[in-house]
């Protein structure tokens, strides 16, 4: 292959990248203001300067370009780092800080897709399915953690499970949102805050 065509590839493959990486982008913008129900395969096109049938030959359909937005966004917060965190950890409550640390970043990077994800699944099975799914893997990873800790280091009267639901009535995504659009916290004020309060109710 000749270094021209070479080079012809590399850029078809980067426009390639560069128009799903539009796609996803506005489709992100709408649903966000319009809301799912209200935002159709046209408008993301409209929106995203491309015809409707590049749409679907990148996304397929709606259901699918919302899929595509879950993967693309950073959802995971950045997982490598809040394993490293747990593991350098010097005991529970410095493993609940990389905990809420690791929902921070997720809530504060994602937010946006997650509830889009979440407002879908009242309307559609599957998407509901996603949320319950990403919710469980939550708990998974708390319940990993929590049955780590030697015996005594949880709160008297507390077993492994309650103290699953209390760490996700404490780190939501509602609550969140609640500190830091409504009453205008910062995300790190929240990260030190929930932090402080799982040490609070959790540990003995």
């Amino acid at each position: 292959m000749s270094e021209r065509r070479k080079y012809d590839s590399l850029r078809r493959t980067e426009q390639a990248l560069l128009t799903r990486a539009g796609i996803a982008e506005a489709a992100r913008r709408l649903f966000v203001a319009q809301g799912w129900a209200a935002t159709t395969v046209r408008d993301v096109a409209k929106e995203a300067g491309v015809s409707v049938p590049t749409v679907y030959s990148v996304y397929g359909d709606k259901p699918g370009l919302l899929r595509a937005l879950a993967d693309s966004a950073d959802l995971t917060a950045d997982l490598a780092a809040q394993l490293t965190a747990l593991e350098d950890a010097d005991g529970p409550g410095a493993q609940l800080a990389a905990m809420a640390a690791y929902d921070r970043r997720l809530y504060e990077r994602a937010g946006d897709v997650i509830a889009l994800i979440r407002e879908a699944g009242r309307t559609d099975d599957a998407f509901a399915a996603a949320y319950r799914d990403a919710r469980a893997r939550g708990d998974q990873t708390r319940v990993h953690v929590f049955t780590s800790w030697p015996q005594g280091a949880l709160r008297p009267g507390l077993d492994v499970t309650e103290a699953v639901d209390v760490y996700a009535a404490i780190c939501n995504i509602d609550a969140y949102a609640t500190l830091t659009v409504e009453r205008g916290w910062t995300p790190e004020r929240v990260e030190r805050w929930w932090a402080d309060a799982l040490g609070r109710e959790l540990l003995a």
